[in-house]
């Protein structure tokens, strides 16, 4: 049993192809990265089988997808780049484990609830206004948005000032970000949908100003941009949600998103105890 690294996404693809093709939904986190990331990674099994992957993204954070606890024990007992870790995140079990096997403090900083749309069921009724797909002009505002749902969920947003301006343009220019405007026009909640990856696409960026929630605005922004990800072709729709949000939660099952795994982020405090 061992691990096997590499930086070049094409290796990574034929080595974990099965397990990838297998678990989609499951390594929604890798599959979005392994074109970006600093280094990729298969584990297999003394008969060959792929039953871990994993993901390394700046600055130094492993996301792990289907990870075994032996695994995640495994990994953490390589040292190097491994026991440099600022953080971690994937699913509970296996997070919990690298982080004891590194022998470093750490501290949770988000615990997340992984969900898959069954049948789309929108909202009855319908929140007044509609959705309309976000375009150039409406960049300062997503952005903006992008940034206090980064706070609102207990990240610390960037200082770089394009950092969100970068990653809602791309998605504009792609036309997945939408709008829900009111009757007036006014724009008062948004959701975006990643790219289709192996079938499957996740949406993220949910968010609606504490002025305008309590109407339903996030339930049809999350229900518009869910049919788009269904009409351009993918298979599996996902998304995370924090679980210390009991009212998100409910909405997605409400909208038709059933659970599928618990995920950890941690972060590492210290050196090896």
């Amino acid at each position: 049993m061992t691990w096997h690294f590499t930086e070049d996404p094409a290796v990574f693809r034929a080595g974990a192809a099965a397990l990838l093709a297998a678990e989609p939904a499951r390594n929604t986190a890798v599959l979005t990265l392994m074109d970006t990331a600093d280094r990729l990674g298969w584990w297999t099994e003394p008969d060959g089988r792929v039953t871990g992957v994993l993901a390394v993204s700046p600055p130094r954070v492993p996301a792990l997808g289907v990870v075994t606890v032996e695994a995640a024990r495994a990994l953490a007992a390589l040292g190097g780049e491994e026991k440099e870790a600022t953080a971690v995140r994937g699913e509970t079990a296996a997070v919990e484990a690298f982080a004891e096997a590194t022998g470093r403090p750490w501290e949770p900083t988000v615990r997340m609830r992984l969900f898959r749309l069954g049948t789309l069921t929108p909202p009855d009724p319908a929140p007044a206004g509609r959705a309309r797909v976000a375009g150039p002009a409406d960049v300062p505002l997503a952005a903006a948005w992008a940034r206090e749902f980064s706070r609102d969920i207990g990240e610390d947003p960037t200082d770089d000032p394009d950092a969100f301006t970068e990653l809602v343009t791309d998605r504009i220019s792609g036309g997945r970000l939408l709008l829900w405007e009111d009757p007036e026009g006014r724009p008062v909640s948004t959701a975006s949908v990643s790219r289709t990856i192996e079938g499957q696409a996740r949406v993220s960026l949910v968010y609606t100003p504490p002025t305008a929630r309590g109407r339903g605005y996030a339930a049809g922004v999350t229900t518009a941009v869910s049919r788009r990800a269904l009409e351009a072709g993918a298979e599996q729709v996902l998304l995370f949600t924090d679980l210390a949000n009991p009212t998100s939660n409910a909405l997605y099952q409400r909208l038709g998103y059933r659970p599928v795994t618990d995920h950890l982020g941690v972060k590492f405090t210290g050196t090896v105890r």
